[in-house]
């Protein structure tokens, strides 16, 4: 078992099968060694696990348990981009949140920090990142995260 794979475990995390993408891209990309992963749904068991807006439906907590979904959702991806060995993974070089805001919700940051301390959480040093965070008026299928990558590959 890998080094990553022994964390995930540690953290009672198990990938699910990587989502097919909904419209007309593909999950990655890679190119000289850099790895672009598309934007990742909070999908749990096959469904969104949250729809709507934070700051009106959704409430921060939940909304920062949607971006660690998602972020498990994109290391999925990242696994199968890395030929399944995630312990290629040289380094996390950004993560790009969008969440799905009501007008005067702020706290987008707040949200996007459940992405980013699982980055940290499972890949250590090699996980600390650059980041945006957007709030934005709808996300596909109604999700209230959505979360993308790019990352170093040896």
């Amino acid at each position: 078992m890998s080094r990553i794979d022994e964390r995930l475990a540690a953290l009672g995390i198990v990938l699910p099968v990587p989502a097919a993408p909904v419209a007309n891209y593909v999950p990655y990309t890679i190119h000289n060694g850099l790895v672009t992963i598309s934007g990742q749904l909070p999908l749990q068991d096959g469904k969104i696990f949250a729809m709507g807006h934070l700051g009106a439906e959704v409430d921060v907590d939940t909304g920062r348990f949607a971006a660690r979904l998602s972020f498990i959702n994109l290391m999925a991806q990242l696994r199968v981009a890395c030929g399944g060995n995630l312990d290629r993974v040289t380094a996390v070089l950004r993560l790009g949140g969008f969440i799905a805001s009501a007008p005067d919700f702020t706290a987008q940051a707040a949200v996007m920090n459940g992405a980013s301390d699982l980055a940290v959480e499972v890949f250590g040093d090699v996980g600390r990142h650059a980041r945006s965070t957007v709030g934005v008026a709808a996300l596909p299928l109604g999700a209230a995260v959505e979360v993308e990558g790019l990352f170093a590959i040896a």
